[in-house]
Formats: C-alpha cells, sequence, structure tokens
C-alpha cells in the first residue's frame, strides 16, 4: 500500500488490480472504466470477458459482451442505468442495459467513414452522456478529429473539430466528460491539453501543462471536481539509449483540477512501474460518489507485451479516498 496525492486529496493505492475475479479469469488490458449511480464498477477489457461488473468493494456482480467486440476503448453510463461502449476496432458505438441488453448500435460494423472526413466514425475512443438530457456526445479520434453529438435517440445533432493544434482543433480526441452546466471537456492527447466547449460546439477555453491527456470525468456531487489521467510524455528508451524514460513528472499520472482549471494535485509522479502508487497508461478514469478513483490502463499494450515473457500486468486499480 502506497499513499499518494495531496493537498486535501491524498488516496491509498496498492499494488494489485482492482476487482476479485473469477477463477482462470483475466483482464489482459482494460481500456476503459465507467461507475453508475449506485457505484457499481463496469470494467471495459480487451479479454475474453469485455465488461466486468463489480460492487465497489470489488465483489464480482455479473459479466457481458463476450463475442460483441473487437476492439473495446471507452465506456460511460447514462442517467438512466444504461451503458455506452465504444468499438474503435468496428467503428461504433453500442448501448445496452446495464445487464448487456443491446438497445442501439451507431455506425455500421466494419463500414467507418473516410478518414478525416469529419464525418461518424473512424475509430471512435470514448463517449459522455449529459445526464440532465440524456443527449450524448462521441470522440471520434483515431482518424478522425471530431466530436458528434446526439440526442437520446441516437439522432445526430451536429458535429465539429478539425486537425491541428489550434482552438477547437484535435490531435487524437481520445476521451469527453460533461459537467451540471452542459460543458463538454475533451482530452487532447496529442495536443497535451484539455479543451473546454459550450454544449452547441462554441470553443470556451483550454488547460495546457498537462502530459499526455488520455482520459478524464468529473465528479456528479460537490464541486464538480476534473481527474485527468495522463501518459508518459518523454522520450522512451532507443536503440542509442538515448531518452528521458527515467525522469518524474513527466507522467503517467492523474492531475486533479476545478473547474476553472487550476490544478489542485497531482497524483503519481513517478516513471512507468508497476509497484503501489505508480502507473503504467492510464487510457480510462472514473470517480465514484464517495470519491474514490478508479484508473483504467492499457498495460499490456505499452508494457506487459514487450516483456520477456510477455505477461498481463496491472491494469486496473483503485484509488482510495482519505478521509
Amino acid at each position: 500500500m502506497a499513499v499518494i496525492g495531496g493537498a486535501g486529496f491524498e488516496f491509498e493505492a496498492s499494488e494489485g488490480n482492482f476487482g476479485d475475479l473469477p477463477d482462470g479469469w483475466g483482464y489482459r488490458e482494460a481500456a476503459g472504466v465507467a461507475v453508475d449511480a449506485n457505484d457499481a464498477v463496469y470494467v471495459y477489457n480487451r479479454d475474453e470477458h469485455p465488461v466486468i461488473v463489480f460492487d465497489k468493494n470489488g465483489k464480482f456482480l455479473r459479466s457481458w459482451g463476450e463475442g460483441v467486440f473487437g476492439t473495446p476503448h471507452g465506456i460511460a453510463t447514462g442517467p438512466d442505468e444504461t451503458i455506452f461502449c465504444i468499438d474503435a476496432g468496428d467503428h461504433t458505438v453500442r448501448k445496452f442495459s446495464n445487464d448487456g441488453k443491446l438497445l442501439m448500435t451507431l455506425g455500421t460494423p466494419n463500414k467507418p467513414a473516410e478518414r478525416l472526413s469529419g464525418k461518424p466514425f473512424r475509430n471512435p475512443t470514448h463517449v459522455a452522456v449529459d445526464w440532465s438530457t440524456g443527449e450524448f456526445y462521441v470522440s471520434d479520434g483515431y482518424s478522425n478529429a471530431s466530436v458528434h453529438k446526439y440526442d437520446p435517440d441516437g439522432n445526430h445533432l451536429l458535429s465539429w473539430g478539425q486537425s491541428g493544434t489550434g482552438p477547437g482543433e484535435f490531435n487524437t480526441v481520445h476521451n469527453v466528460a460533461t459537467d451540471k452546466d452542459g460543458l463538454v471537456y475533451i482530452a487532447d492527447r496529442e495536443n497535451h491539453r484539455v479543451q473546454v466547449f459550450a454544449s452547441d460546439g462554441r470553443y470556451i477555453t483550454q488547460w495546457g501543462n498537462l502530459a499526455m491527456a488520455s482520459c478524464i470525468d468529473i465528479e456528479r456531487t460537490g464541486d464538480e471536481i476534473v481527474y485527468v489521467g495522463e501518459f508518459f510524455a518523454g522520450i522512451r528508451e532507443n536503440p542509442a539509449g538515448m531518452g528521458n524514460w527515467t525522469g518524474q513528472r513527466l507522467g503517467p499520472r492523474v492531475t486533479i483540477l476545478d473547474k476553472g482549471g487550476n490544478i489542485l494535485t497531482r497524483v503519481g509522479d513517478m516513471p512507468v512501474g508497476e509497484a503501489a502508487g505508480q502507473f503504467i497508461a492510464p487510457h480510462g478514469i472514473a470517480v465514484d460518489s464517495h470519491g474514490d478513483v478508479y484508473v483504467a490502463e492499457v498495460s499490456y499494450s505499452v508494457l506487459g507485451g514487450a516483456l520477456e515473457p510477455p505477461r498481463e500486468v496491472k491494469t486496473i486499480q483503485k484509488l482510495v479516498r482519505r478521509r
């Protein structure tokens, strides 16, 4: 156990994965995580059981989605106990009941839009639901540079964004969140920032001084604190031995901000590692009603698959808020 964070945001972190899996099960890697209104935790992973549901203490509740998804990526919960799953591999957004019944599919599986066309979808990444209206936003970011807005019935309302580094432009629009005021927050990963928009796509502001801002979530209670998970933003070791992969304060980490973009604290300042208090590759993040934070990491892609022999490494951790 390690204690990380500061400024009133201290967390207990452990070495192992969150969740008591049934015997013989694994995650391979967790691409996303979401928490519903009852604090049930949905781990969206790339093994045989893609959606695994736990209670807040890690007790296994159920699983679903077997054989459905190509490349699990982002997951989000809605206000009516619905679950949205992004499949970056087959270019779809699917809406389910919380026990896995398919309710809606957006996009035609394996028939993507043209690359960087601005049309949905080309390797989409994440989805966020406005709990007050039921409208939802899809970040379409690996081979596109757009955000798409839909009404609760899945009717397309508008899209915005283009490739670039300027305001309202994206370089891997990787994750999306909404707040109680209807604002839309985009983790613009390779631009190392979060951008904030009105619900009509109008640019408002941006937050810099981040590493690779990969995932974002906002508390639904209290002051709506913002949590941003960040990849390592330095230079990995190359054949010549050059790089700053041992550097600190470059990520991977979690940055905690208020809604004005002011940094309250940063959680984790060490390089990539498996020890308690370290991160590998934060890819999805969710905060529950107690202020506990769940971090899903694509750790097999970044670390485990390159080990000799390859092995599954820590991929979903719970940071328990100290009171």
